[in-house]
């Protein structure tokens, strides 16, 4: 038997593995680089284009106890994520580039795995896992609509602002790791406390106007431009792209100092 997993993502990589570790042959569909999503920048398996944070490995947590779980389990990318983790207190963060470049050896070292890259527009025949994530093809999401319905397809994401640490009263603010007790000193991260007045000082709206450079290439148009201070995403860039052949898609990808990706259009939940 043969299992065919469609994204190598991180669900897509971890089924591809656990199958063949039970002597299961998989066909692992990965579409880049033949069709590029807005908010990658590699052809790796595992890619982290958001937070490199994968939460708390306190038990006393849900993401922790799920990691214990799925060590006790012999999760592969759990194994690979300790063994290129940075500092982030309580929370296993990794190194983005080493994490993917981990995972894409064992994949590609797998005899019993065979990746073809190029992208999946209709559901397999025969087994399959789908694991094409948010970043799903619009041809793979329309055949899903169409076998499953449209009323529970739904992918919700935040992006964290930047923030320039001059700018930080440090008599107010103080260090502690996301998951330490309340007690212990430092930590890797800064918090900063507002009173509710002053957050809600903050929720104001205002317009900005800055200059974009304008591509029209390949089928696809795009405007792109870098953030300022005053956006609070110093150092990112942003892309907002429209393709002819998918009309009324439109995709907002950041990357540098913010990474995030959203791509809004007809069927699509936000």
């Amino acid at each position: 038997m043969r299992v065919t997993v469609v994204g190598g993502g991180l669900a897509g990589s971890e089924c591809a593995l656990q199958l063949a570790a039970r002597g299961i042959g998989v066909d692992l569909w990965e579409q880049r680089p033949v069709h590029r999503s807005p908010a990658h920048k590699t052809d790796g398996f595992a890619e982290l284009v958001c937070s490199n944070s994968l939460k708390s490995t306190n038990e006393d947590s849900a993401a922790g106890l799920l990691k214990s779980e799925l060590s006790l389990y012999g999760s592969k990318l759990l194994e690979i994520a300790y063994a290129t983790r940075v500092a982030a207190g309580g929370a296993l963060a990794v190194d983005r580039t080493l994490f993917s470049q981990a995972v894409t050896r064992a994949i590609e070292g797998e005899p019993l795995i065979e990746v073809h890259r190029g992208e999946v527009t209709e559901l397999p025949e025969g087994p399959a896992v789908i694991a094409a994530g948010p970043l799903c093809s619009d041809a793979l999401f329309s055949a899903l609509c169409a076998r499953l319905g449209d009323d529970h397809l739904a992918f919700f994401d935040a992006a964290a602002p930047i923030v320039d640490a001059s700018t930080i009263d440090m008599s107010r603010a103080f260090r502690q790791s996301r998951y330490d007790d309340a007690a212990a000193s430092g930590g890797d991260y800064l918090n900063c406390p507002l009173e509710r007045d002053e957050y809600e000082a903050e929720s104001g709206t205002f317009e900005m106007v800055t200059s974009a450079v304008f591509s029209a290439e390949n089928g696809e148009i795009a405007f792109s431009w870098e953030e300022s201070e005053a956006t609070g995403m110093e150092g990112t860039h942003t892309t907002v792209s429209f393709r002819e052949d998918e009309p009324g898609s439109v995709a907002v990808a950041r990357t540098g100092a913010v990474e995030s990706v959203l791509v809004l259009g007809e069927g699509r939940r936000h």
